[in-house]
């Protein structure tokens, strides 16, 4: 019976063109399997209890295969590739693999596809892999491939089918990976935009456009640090606070719009977006990290719209495209998820060939979608410079990279910025710093594993909610003898022309109800005869993501009153918060100088500094709530700094994190986000916070420990006293 069943196996494989799996009798058992947790099976909820546990190796009931419908263990497990439940009756055929192990068919016949021969839940090796065919009747004890349950309209089996075949070598009988094609040397292959379910019905629907229009795009407040001065005065640095605020994202003017419907109109009512994501697949990332990576790609798949693009770079001692940039329709998205899935970790550390090639997918592109940004990830140090390889040459210049365009102050403003996350306690927080900070984008530290998701989702939840790019902010003086001395505007690119009436803040993209805030500091002359004094305008100068129309709003003339008698002063709060936020910014910045010089103790002695001065401000002392959060971020910074191993494994990453947030005013992730301070809500949309709940939603299974906290209100937020 035994070589009837080899014989039938190998004229179904010679008459297919189908893959002859070892066998028993082609060479002894032999089970490599690895005592870390898989990829796969930590990509489902259900599995998170094993993260605090390492599991035991699988002991295989037989070497052979089974593809069954239904099983009294296989049917109650869930899929640990797609996250969706196996039972019997659903209509998808059940592989159990030699060492015990079940998936969906289709699922890991995509794995095997893209090359993989290893057991994504223990990591064992296969020895027999799944093929896709009739069935076949084998003696018992064999293995068996049954078209019972087969989905045959299921369009992820047709993505399979779509897959390029593996490749089979007839002396070694043994799968050899089929990797894509060789790249081309210009990225120009995107999937071509289908702008009509956008564009057009925003269009003719006039109903809706009228909605949108009738509110507008940017609110602009000014604030003056006191209302009145004496009219003898002068002052030399009078300070007027600028806040900006965005649109919302969905303007629900018709309370009879149910929830779904508002859901479609935000889908469709919004700047679809071209994202690459570079994520590193090194050998450091093995096991839970690849396995949390890849769940957290798989929420930022399944929430991308059919009219946004993807690309993914996945590097480790270089850099491959798993494929170009793709519309996420629903194939779309079946074969991002699929691709992703297959990755392995391996090898060294090439931050640079990775960002480089992402870059380029960017600059090549044929088409463009309104919205586009880079999110880079990365556990490790690079091990490569952009030359070459070697561990004694210099770290690699990212900046030269990167295209003008998406590098930060460039005159084509803020057009691709890259989102840098680093993971871990080994990762090269000033490299990944740096790379956010010359395009423009964040820098997030992601020091707890299971958090990643969660820190992805927020970003993406800003992403998709662009309401204006290419904001300049013009500044104007109004009195003759009235100049200005300085814009601080953190890391937005500012300038005064030459004689002081005007000045400009390039600050690019904008998310639906993101804010910013600016101090603009200028001379007030005397005023002996007038009762007030006109000091500057503002005018906002902004591109409509959607229409592509450029826009100019203005605010009203800030005046002040000039009585001949000095009234009691009363500082204006808004302006004292924003001098508390810039003067905490520039102290991280001067601690983190002193640490990298080797002085921890002069570092803590900044930051405690800090904290006393902001202690003794009027909106401290009014308990305003950014200055305490504040407070307890400059303590933390100081707790991180306690000793050399710990400010390297974990404070240095967490000051550029914060000092990131705070001079794009922009949310980050920051430590493992456990605590429950309000510090990770510093700047957070609705937006933002709608994607994060979704994604805790997705992780209810997992500690409550490892998540974010549930959000608030951002800190621009606030009701801004009067």
């Amino acid at each position: 019976m035994g070589s009837k069943w080899r014989k039938a196996k190998v004229a179904l494989g010679l008459n297919l063109c189908m893959i002859v799996p070892r066998t028993l009798e082609d060479s002894p058992p032999s089970l490599e399997a690895s005592e870390r947790l898989s990829d796969a099976a930590l990509l489902s909820p259900a599995n998170w209890s094993t993260l605090s546990s390492r599991p035991s190796t699988p002991t295989p009931s037989s070497y052979g295969l089974r593809l069954s419908k239904s099983g009294s263990k296989s049917s109650k497990q869930t899929c640990s590739i797609c996250l969706t439940k196996m039972k019997q009756g659903d209509g998808h055929a059940i592989f159990t693999a030699e060492c015990s192990h079940s998936f969906h068919f289709h699922c890991i016949a995509s794995n095997v596809k893209h090359g993989n021969q290893v057991c994504p839940v223990c990591r064992a090796k296969w020895k027999e892999i799944p093929v896709q065919g009739p069935s076949v009747d084998p003696s018992p004890g064999r293995a068996s491939i049954s078209p019972v349950g087969w989905p045959q309209n299921d369009a992820l089996m047709t993505v399979i089918r779509q897959l390029p075949p593996t490749r089979r070598d007839m002396n070694r009988r043994h799968i050899m990976p089929l990797y894509q094609a060789m790249e081309p040397t210009v990225f120009d292959d995107d999937e071509s935009l289908d702008h009509q379910p956008v564009f057009s019905e925003r269009g003719c629907c006039d109903k809706n456009a009228a909605d949108r229009n009738s509110i507008k795009t940017i609110e602009i407040k000014t604030y003056p640090e006191v209302s009145s001065a004496p009219r003898s005065n002068s002052f030399n640095n009078f300070t007027v606070l600028v806040h900006l605020k965005a649109s919302a994202a969905i303007t629900a003017k018709n309370p009879s719009r149910n929830l779904a419907s508002l859901l479609q109109f935000s889908q469709t009512h919004r700047a679809p977006v071209d994202l690459v994501t570079v994520l590193d697949i090194s050998g450091s990332m093995a096991g839970t990290k690849l396995a949390l990576l890849k769940r957290a790609m798989g929420f930022v798949i399944q929430n991308l719209g059919s009219n946004d693009r993807l690309s993914v770079i996945a590097f480790s001692s270089t850099a491959r495209r798993l494929f170009p940039l793709r519309r996420m329709s629903d194939l779309g998205q079946q074969q991002a998820l699929q691709a992703v899935n297959a990755l392995v970790a391996n090898g060294g550390t090439n931050i640079a060939e990775g960002l480089r090639k992402g870059a380029k997918i960017m600059e090549d592109r044929r088409d463009k979608n309104p919205v586009a940004s880079i999110i880079l990830l990365s556990d490790g140090q690079d091990t490569y410079t952009v030359n070459g390889s070697g561990n004694n040459q210099p770290q690699p210049n990212y900046q030269s990279l990167l295209p003008l365009s998406m590098r930060s102050g460039h005159s084509t403003g803020f057009q691709i910025p890259v989102h840098a996350f680093g993971f871990g306690a080994d990762h090269d927080a000033s490299s990944m710093h740096s790379i956010s900070e010359i395009s423009g984008g964040t820098f997030s530290f992601i020091e707890t594993e299971a958090v990643i998701q969660d820190a992805f989702a927020q970003c993406i939840g800003g992403l998709l909610s662009v309401v204006v790019q290419e904001l300049q902010v013009g500044v104007e003086c109004v009195h003759s003898e009235t100049h200005l001395v300085s814009l601080k505007a953190g890391n937005y690119p500012s300038r005064v022309t030459a004689d002081g009436r005007t000045g400009f803040i390039d600050v690019g993209d904008l998310y639906a109800d993101e804010e910013r805030d600016f101090l603009v500091s200028l001379n007030v002359p005397a005023e002996p005869s007038s009762s007030e004094t006109s000091l500057i305008k503002v005018r906002c100068m902004f591109k409509d993501p959607l229409t592509k129309e450029m826009m100019t709003l203005e605010s009203d003339e800030v005046r002040i009153e000039r009585p001949e008698i000095a009234k009691k002063v009363v500082v204006s709060i808004d302006v004292d918060r924003q001098r508390n936020r810039l003067q905490a910014a520039e102290a991280m910045a001067q601690a983190q100088v002193a640490a990298e010089q080797g002085d921890l103790a002069a570092a803590v002695s900044i930051l405690e500094n800090c904290r006393r001065v902001l202690s003794e401000t009027v909106s401290s002392k009014s308990h305003d709530r950014l200055c305490i959060a504040l407070d307890a971020e400059l303590k933390e910074m100081q707790e991180r700094m306690a000793s050399r191993h710990v400010y390297e494994a974990s404070g240095r990453a967490y000051i550029l994190s914060g000092l990131s947030s705070h001079s794009w005013q922009r949310a980050t992730a920051r430590g493992d986000s456990t605590d429950g301070s309000s510090l990770v809500q510093a700047y957070q949309t609705p937006s933002m916070v709608e994607m994060l709940t979704r994604s805790q939603a997705m992780l209810l299974g997992s500690p409550s420990g490892q998540r974010l906290v549930q959000p608030l209100l951002s800190f621009g937020s606030q009701p801004k006293p009067r």
